[in-house]
């Protein structure tokens, strides 16, 4: 008998190794974002859709996938933390343009969160590794699931985590004893708790009960920085006020979403539909749905005669202090809900914002690769570790003609993607653009 069960054993293992599906990349300069190196020139081996090995070549089962990397430059694939993608074309957007891991940040259904969600993260539909947040709100004024108790507040947080969310996202009109009882209870069942200032409560006590992620840098003007003036309600903070915001994200390990082209893109368009439509005639708004095209022209900004050229340029200077300091910044915007931004081109527009601000590209790529890969760690029990070149980490990764620390602009033009071990060239991702294009035609 045990002679038998030791046979039926080394058959299934055998034939577990046998199909294991393993895919080698050859000379291609690897950007780890362990630390600021690179590894030239060397070999990356992929086995189920981990990184195996670095560097060393070993004998490979005949027919075994070889991608001759012609001396490119291999990265993390890159990450959206803050984006409203719910469909199929979207997700192909973001993946055709290198991001391999997204945060929906609320309004996702549950078909989403869940069918779609696993369905995506088995590779069984292409895309990138999808996380989800639900967002609750104290009241129906911006339009979020409404909780008003503490019981309510609980019942939602289990509710959300057996289907499948892994954050609760809090939003402004929250009341504190709500926002206690969600923070606690996220605590019991591992769900991170992300998302924007509660008025009730600020900044600062919600980030000593625990919420790990500031879902804006503007969050900060309205629950952290004095108000402003009555007679200049846009009037920047005080640049000596930075040190205390950034003393108050560190000491409680906490981590902010860089949004600065989601501002700017905002604050563009107060009061100017000439902008709007000029967003709509920018050559990526073709990969947009007419959903989102209407959306985009009734935007509400437009209407508005605000001007917050003062705000963004603080914005500017905030992000990079908190660069410097330390504090883990990672990358997102608002795609596509706010006209400007389609999924995917969205993110390059983050990471020319974040330079033009004086961030370094090594700044910035940490904050679009390893330092997401470390908030999930930290927040999501259990789930795959990504965002550096390393084995055991997953295999996202982004295949670039240059070094994008020294040109962080190659970003822009993949040669290709691999999602989870899964590889698509530049031509299938092209194929991959024009078929989201053809699809998604404004008649």
């Amino acid at each position: 008998m045990v002679r038998a069960l030791l046979a039926l054993w080394l058959t299934i293992t055998c034939a577990a190794v046998a199909q294991a599906e393993t895919i080698v990349f050859t000379d291609v300069n690897v950007v780890p974002m362990d630390r600021a190196r690179v590894i030239p020139h060397t070999t990356v081996i992929v086995t189920d859709g981990v990184i195996a090995s670095i560097g060393r070549m070993a004998k490979l089962p005949a027919g075994t996938k070889v991608i001759d990397g012609e001396g490119a430059w291999l990265v993390p694939g890159l990450a959206d933390m803050h984006n409203h993608v719910t469909s199929r074309d979207d997700l192909a957007l973001l993946l055709a343009n290198g991001v391999t891991t997204m945060l929906n940040m609320g309004e996702a259904a549950s078909a989403f969160a869940g069918r779609t969600r696993i369905a995506v993260n088995k590779g069984e539909v292409p895309g990138p590794q999808i996380f989800t947040a639900f967002v609750v709100d104290g009241d129906p004024q911006y339009g979020h699931f409404v909780v008003r108790t503490e019981d309510e507040a609980r019942a939602i947080v289990r509710l959300a985590k057996a289907n499948g969310y892994s954050f609760m996202k809090v939003y402004t009109n929250l009341s504190a004893e709500a926002f206690a009882a969600l923070a606690d209870e996220a605590k019991v069942q591992g769900m991170g708790v992300v998302g924007h200032n509660v008025a009730a409560v600020g900044l600062a006590k919600q980030l000593a009960a625990g919420q790990a992620m500031v879902a804006h840098v503007e969050e900060f003007f309205y629950g952290f920085f004095p108000a402003p003036p009555t007679n200049d309600q846009q009037a920047p903070p005080d640049d000596a006020r930075i040190a205390d915001a950034i003393a108050l994200v560190k000491a409680h390990g906490a981590y902010v979403t860089s949004d600065l082209f989601n501002y700017r893109t905002i604050a563009a368009q107060f009061g100017k539909p000439d902008v709007v439509k000029t967003y709509l005639a920018a050559p990526e708004a073709r990969y947009l749905s007419p959903a989102d095209r209407i959306d985009w022209a009734r935007s509400s900004y437009q209407k508005k005669n605000v001007d917050l050229s003062r705000r963004v340029a603080f914005e500017g200077r905030f992000v990079k202090a908190m660069a410097d300091a330390g504090v883990p910044l990672i990358t997102g915007g608002d795609a596509p809900t706010i006209a400007g931004q389609v999924p995917g081109f969205a993110l390059y527009g983050e990471v020319d914002a974040m330079l033009s601000a004086g961030l370094t590209p090594w700044q910035v790529l940490s904050a679009a690769t390893r330092t997401p890969g470390e908030f999930i760690a930290k927040t999501v029990p259990g789930a795959a570790k990504f965002g550096v070149i390393a084995p055991g980490y997953r295999a996202d990764l982004l295949l670039v003609a240059d070094n994008p620390l020294e040109k962080p602009a190659t970003l822009r033009s993949p040669r290709g993607v691999m999602a989870g071990g899964r590889w698509y060239d530049a031509a299938g991702l092209g194929v991959m653009l024009d078929g989201v294009a053809e699809r998604r035609v404004a008649h």
